[in-house]
């Protein structure tokens, strides 16, 4: 995933170009898409079913490349479809917020009720170049 939201673009050019102070996040959390949510953060997000964001974690970036650490990044167990993932996005916040990074998933995936969506460690992975 290398896709950087409008809202961080406009961040970072203010941080390092303007002098314009960027708080970053102290926790990052992942968020499902069952369609692209752009760099405006246009999407579908998920909801319903017992669907909420996670916190996810990051290793130090190596050559402009970092991918989720620590443990693997668990939803709770689905109560409800939540339809067809296709598109994920790293948020600033649990509700609401920013949308960050976004990217679209390998393969598409089908949550029923009873499924649970898990991004293993290291599938994450998060570019500027």
């Amino acid at each position: 995933m290398s896709a950087i939201s409008n809202y961080l673009e406009n961040a970072l050019i203010n941080a390092t170009l303007r002098n314009t102070t960027y708080t970053s996040p102290s926790t990052v959390y992942a968020g499902l898409f069952t369609s692209d949510p752009t760099d405006a953060g246009s999407g579908t997000e998920v909801s319903g079913g017992s669907y909420a964001r996670k916190a996810i974690t990051f290793a130090a970036p190596s050559n402009g490349v970092t991918t989720n650490s620590a443990a693997a990044c668990e939803f709770d167990q689905a109560t409800g479809s939540w339809g067809t993932i296709t598109h994920f996005g790293i948020f600033d916040a649990l509700t609401s917020g920013n949308l960050l990074y976004h990217g679209a998933l390998t393969t598409s995936k089908t949550i029923a009720s009873g499924d649970v969506f898990k991004f293993s460690t290291s599938s994450v992975s998060v570019t500027l170049a």
